[in-house]
């Protein structure tokens, strides 16, 4: 396994040229995600089946021919379990790689498990044992060991024959095209930008508050968000959750009070007078302006019912298509559609998932006519 380490400008444009020309090129990231809202970039991996590079983002600030090869629409990108990849193109560069196909997504249409890794396909279908013991490293710091790097390539070096092994037996399956739209859906729900003024809605716990704590937690979570991008910190490093949710449940304007309920005294110096403000303020607003009630799902009338009909629609689609139930409809995404039905009254701008591409022709269609 040879490759070579990219660190200047003039290489950069050399192996991305020569990745244009090829169909397929197999792409990954190495990056670290503690403190941080956005992941921090450590090394691009990308091979195109003759040359591997490692690219190392902390020395080249010109990125225009790897941007040039994420948007060139005639070559492939393969990338496996690429949430957070994706995550990262569009911070680093402002958009994500096109077309791409998740060798984690052709798996599971082959009846694995959504969140099989990709050293155990490494060992089912090419037989090699993976190390994967580099895979915490610290990729922002220089300089990387032989064992990083090597590890760093592994990645896209036995991606290329695990891609074609998959792409074989996915497009004989006939789920290639279904394959490639749930690869589109995952950088749909990857490329959406957050919205500070509906983070109170994603606060555990949130559903318990009546509209006057609401008109609390609300411009709470907008100023933790604001903050969070800002400051480019995860969440609970600006203030943690639950600590935001009881501020808004007692309505706390003091230091004291905040204190005895749990908050972090480093928070309370840092943030308390900012908080008091925010809480004084919202106490002010007239009650037509406080958000609305949170509802839950499980409280409409018969929803259990409901969800487990649904649920068994989704078993017997399994069944007989052979793959994973989890992967035809989560949880989340049934929920999602009853709330398309329950709450939006079927707005076709809020399209759930089970109402799209393949999952509509597998068994979206039946669990409408159980709606009906």
């Amino acid at each position: 396994m040879e490759y070579q380490i990219v660190t200047e400008l003039a290489e950069l444009e050399s192996v991305c040229s020569k990745a244009r020309e090829s169909d397929v090129v197999m792409l990954d990231t190495e990056f670290v995600r503690i403190r941080t809202f956005y992941p921090k970039l450590g090394l691009i991996q990308l091979y195109d089946g003759e040359q591997l590079s490692l690219i190392d983002p902390l020395t080249i600030s010109d990125f225009t021919p790897f941007i040039e090869l994420l948007k060139d629409t005639s070559v492939l990108k393969v990338l496996h379990a690429c949430g957070e990849d994706l995550e990262v193109f569009v911070n680093s560069f402002g958009c994500m790689p096109f077309p791409m196909v998740d060798t984690q997504i052709m798996a599971a249409f082959l009846g694995h498990g959504l969140s099989t890794g990709f050293a155990a396909l490494v060992d089912e279908y090419l037989g090699v044992e993976l190390d994967k013991s580099e895979s915490r490293a610290d990729w922002v710091a220089r300089p990387l060991t032989d064992k990083q790097l090597d590890y760093a390539a592994a990645d896209v070096y036995y991606l290329w024959p695990l891609y074609f092994k998959l792409f074989a037996q996915v497009e004989a399956k006939d789920w290639w095209d279904a394959a490639q739209q749930e690869s589109d859906l995952l950088m749909q729900k990857r490329g959406k930008t957050p919205n500070p003024e509906k983070a109170y809605l994603e606060i555990k716990g949130a559903w318990q508050l009546k509209r006057k704590q609401l008109a609390i937690l609300k411009p709470l979570a907008t100023w933790r968000m604001n903050e969070a991008l800002k400051r480019d910190l995860a969440l609970n490093f600006v203030i943690k959750e639950q600590e935001l949710w009881s501020i808004a449940r007692y309505a706390l304007k003091k230091p004291k009070q905040m204190e005895e309920e749990g908050v972090d005294p480093r928070a309370i110096r840092r943030h308390g007078e900012r908080i008091a403000a925010i809480v004084k303020h919202a106490q002010q607003l007239p009650e037509d302006e406080h958000p609305d009630k949170i509802e839950r799902l499980m409280d409409f009338p018969g929803y259990k019912q409901v969800f487990k009909k649904l649920k068994d629609e989704v078993k017997k689609a399994a069944q007989h298509s052979g793959l994973a139930t989890e992967f035809l409809a989560s949880k989340k995404q049934l929920n999602q559609y009853l709330s398309w039905i329950w709450k939006y009254d079927r707005d076709p701008a809020r399209l759930p998932d089970v109402m799209q591409g393949w999952r509509l022709e597998l068994f979206g269609q039946n669990l409408d006519k159980i709606m009906d």
